[in-house]
């Protein structure tokens, strides 16, 4: 999947998850998302470190 492929699908999800929830569930979701990527990047730096040591 290139690029633009990727992000266009990530906007199509984005608008079909809008269009089922309330604005209050939405606002939560989205920051649920955003911890779920930060940690994930935290996760992934960690790692990197970690291998770099060896």
């Amino acid at each position: 999947m290139n690029p633009c492929e990727l992000t266009a699908s990530v906007t199509a999800a984005a608008n079909a998850i809008a269009c089922e929830l309330s604005n209050d569930e939405l606002t939560l979701l989205a920051a649920v998302l955003v911890q779920l990527g930060d940690t994930l990047a935290t996760i992934a730096v960690q790692r990197e470190i970690c291998d770099s040591g060896k």
